[in-house]
C-alpha cells in the first residue's frame, strides 16, 4: 500500500467530512451527527497513525461490557495490577495501555489518540491515556484496556466505542450469562461492517456448557459475518491473586504470543483491519453524503418558504400603492377639505387654469392643511408596509413550525424590532427623492414659472397622489373621492410639466417607492434566511466532499497491498 499516497487523500477527505455542518433538526440527523464524529475520529486516531507508520506495534483492545472481567484479563496476561478490576461501577474510568519498554516511544506522541493527554502514573480522568511499561508484554503488542462499553457514563461509554475503533485487534470479553446483550453486539455489528480483526473470551461459562454456550456463540458470529473470529471460552472458576489461572488462560496467551512472535500473523491481522476501515470510508461517506443531500434540500425548501412570503408582502404592497388603499382614511379626509366631492364634481371639466388657481391657493395658503396630508400620506403608508413584514413573518414562521427542521429556527412571528424605524426613516427618505425628482424635471425653462407658483412641496405632494391615486379596491364615496384625487392630481402635474412627462414621473416615483420597499422587506426575509444558513450545509461543503471522496477512492483504489 502507498501509505503516504493514501493518507494524504484520506486527510484531505477527513477535512472535508469534519467541515460539513448537519444542523438542522431532521430525522436520523443525531446518526448522522455521531456517524460524522466517528469517521473523524477513526480517521485521527487509527487510519492516518498505521498509514504513516506502518511498523508501529500492533494495538489489541480489550474491550467487554460492565462486570465481563475485561480488567481482570489484561492484569492476568500481563502479570501484574495495571488496571483496576472491582464490582463498583463505572472501574474502569481513564483508559490503561501496556507496551513493552522498548515500544513506549510509539505510544508516548499524539501519535494516536491525538485528543487524549499521557501520564504513567494514576489517573481517574478520561480524558488521559494512562502508559504502563511492562516488560511481559512481548514487543510489537501493546495491550489497551478502554473503559467499559456499556458503562452507566455517557463519557466512558464513546471514550470505549473511540479507543476500539482506534485498534488493530479487538477483544471482546463478555459472559455466558450477557454474551447476547444488544448493547455490546451494536460494536460488534460496526466491526464486521469495517473488517476489524476481532477474537472474542467468553468468560466464567460453566464447565458443563462451555460447548453448548460457545457453541450457540459461534454460530451468532457467523450470523454477523464474524465466523472467523477467534472464540476463547474461559470456564467459571475461582480466581488466584485476582488473576484467571495459568490453564484457562494459556489458549488466548499462546495465541498473543504467536501473534507477538510472527511478524507475517501480526502483519495479516493489521492488513486485514487496516484494508476493511479504508474500504469502509467509501460508504460512511456516501451515507454521511445522503444525510447532506437531505440538509440541503430541506434548507432549500425553507429558503423558498421565506422567500415567497416576503415576494407576498412585496406584490401586497405593490397592489396597496396601486388600488388607492394609502389614500384612505385620514388621507380621503385631508383632501375632501380642499376638494369636497360636490365642488369637485362640478370643476372636473373646468378649465386647467382656473383648477391650477384652485390648487395653488390650497398649497400657497393652506401650509397646515399640505402638511396633514403628508403626514396622513406617510401613516397610511407605513400601516400598509408594516402590515405585509408582519404578514409575512408570521406565515414563515407558521410554515417553519410545521417541520422539525425549521421549528428549531424559528425566533419571531413579527417584524424585526427596529423595523418600524428604519420604514419611518425610508418613507421619509423617499418622499425627499420625490421633493428632488420635481426639481430636477421642474427646472426646465418652460416649468420654472409653473413651479413656483405651487411650490415644490405642493407639487411634490401632487406627485405622490398621482402614486397612489387609483380606483382598484375603493369603493362608494372613495372611489368619487379618489377618482378626482387622481384626476386633479393629474391635470395639476400636466400644468406645470407637461402631460408627456405625467406618466414618467409618477412611473419613476412608484419604482423608487417599491425598490426601497423591497429592500426593507429583503432585510426582514434576510433575518429568517440567516437562521437557516447559520446551521445548514451549503453546496461548497457537498462538492468538496464529493471531490474528496473521488481522489481517496482513486488513492485507495491504486493502492490495493500492504507494503512494509
Amino acid at each position: 500500500m502507498d501509505g503516504p499516497r493514501v493518507a494524504d487523500a484520506l486527510e484531505a477527505l477527513r477535512a472535508s467530512v469534519a467541515d460539513v455542518r448537519f444542523g438542522l433538526a431532521m430525522a436520523d440527523v443525531e446518526r448522522a451527527r455521531r456517524s460524522q464524529s466517528e469517521l473523524v475520529g477513526q480517521v485521527d486516531d487509527y487510519l492516518l497513525p498505521r498509514l504513516r507508520q506502518l511498523d508501529a506495534p500492533m494495538l489489541v483492545a480489550v474491550g467487554g461490557s460492565t462486570g465481563a472481567g475485561k480488567s481482570t484479563l489484561v492484569n492476568t496476561l500481563v502479570g501484574a495490577e495495571v488496571s483496576r478490576a472491582g464490582w463498583l461501577r463505572p472501574t474502569t474510568r481513564s483508559p490503561v495501555l501496556v507496551c513493552n519498554p522498548g515500544d513506549v516511544g510509539w505510544f508516548e506522541t499524539a501519535r494516536i489518540l491525538p485528543g487524549l493527554s499521557r501520564t504513567t502514573g494514576e489517573t481517574d480522568s478520561p480524558g488521559t491515556l494512562r502508559l504502563v511499561p511492562n516488560d511481559a508484554v512481548a514487543p510489537g503488542l501493546a495491550l489497551l484496556d478502554p473503559p467499559d462499553i456499556d458503562s452507566v457514563v455517557a463519557e466512558n461509554r464513546d471514550l470505549a466505542a473511540q479507543l476500539l475503533a482506534a485498534a488493530d485487534l479487538w477483544i471482546f470479553v463478555t459472559t455466558a450469562a450477557r454474551y447476547a446483550d444488544a448493547v455490546p453486539w451494536d460494536l460488534l455489528h460496526t466491526a464486521a461492517q469495517r473488517s476489524t480483526a476481532l477474537a472474542v473470551v467468553l468468560n466464567r461459562v460453566p464447565p458443563e456448557g462451555v460447548d453448548e454456550i460457545g457453541g450457540h456463540l459461534a454460530s451468532m458470529l457467523a450470523e454477523e459475518h464474524l465466523g472467523d473470529a477467534a472464540l476463547f471460552p474461559i470456564p467459571e472458576v475461582d480466581l488466584a491473586s485476582e488473576r484467571i489461572p495459568a490453564r484457562e488462560i494459556a489458549p488466548l496467551r499462546q495465541w498473543l504470543d504467536g501473534l507477538a512472535a510472527d511478524a507475517e500473523a501480526r502483519d495479516a491481522v493489521i492488513r486485514s483491519t487496516l484494508t476493511g476501515a479504508l474500504n469502509s470510508v467509501h460508504d460512511r461517506v456516501l451515507d454521511l453524503s445522503s444525510h447532506l443531500s437531505e440538509q440541503l434540500t430541506t434548507a432549500g425548501d425553507l429558503r423558498e418558504q421565506a422567500t415567497e412570503r416576503y415576494r407576498t408582502a412585496l406584490r401586497t404592497v405593490d397592489e396597496g400603492v396601486r388600488s388607492g388603499t394609502v389614500l384612505r382614511g385620514e388621507v380621503l379626509a385631508r383632501w375632501q377639505e380642499f376638494v369636497g366631492t360636490g365642488q369637485f364634481t362640478r370643476n372636473l371639466e373646468a378649465r386647467i387654469g382656473a383648477l391650477r388657481d384652485r390648487v395653488t391657493a390650497f398649497f400657497t395658503g393652506r401650509t397646515p392643511t399640505v402638511d396633514a396630508v403628508g403626514h396622513a400620506v406617510e401613516s397610511n403608508l407605513h400601516a400598509l408596509i408594516r402590515a405585509a413584514a408582519d404578514r409575512a413573518a408570521e406565515e414563515t414562521a407558521a410554515l417553519w413550525r410545521g417541520r422539525p427542521a425549521g421549528r428549531s429556527l424559528v425566533f419571531s412571528d413579527r417584524a424585526s424590532s427596529g423595523f418600524g424605524e428604519r420604514l419611518e426613516a425610508e418613507i421619509r427618505a423617499w418622499q425627499g427623492r420625490v421633493l428632488e425628482l420635481v426639481r430636477e424635471e421642474g427646472g426646465h425653462r418652460r416649468s420654472v414659472a409653473r413651479l413656483t407658483s405651487f411650490g415644490v412641496n405642493g407639487a411634490g405632494l401632487v406627485l405622490m397622489l398621482a402614486v397612489f391615486a387609483q380606483t382598484g379596491g375603493l369603493s362608494g364615496l372613495e372611489v368619487v373621492v379618489a377618482g378626482g384625487t387622481s384626476a386633479v392630481s393629474q391635470k395639476v402635474l400636466e400644468a406645470i410639466f407637461g402631460d408627456t412627462a405625467v406618466r414618467t414621473l409618477a412611473a419613476r416615483a412608484r419604482d423608487d417607492l417599491l425598490d426601497s420597499v423591497e429592500e426593507l422587506l429583503e432585510s426582514e426575509r434576510e433575518r429568517f434566511i440567516s437562521a437557516v444558513d447559520a446551521v445548514a450545509p451549503t453546496e461548497e461543503q457537498a462538492a468538496a466532499l464529493r471531490n474528496a471522496l473521488a481522489a481517496f477512492d482513486g488513492a485507495n483504489v491504486r493502492s490495493p497491498g500492504l507494503v512494509r
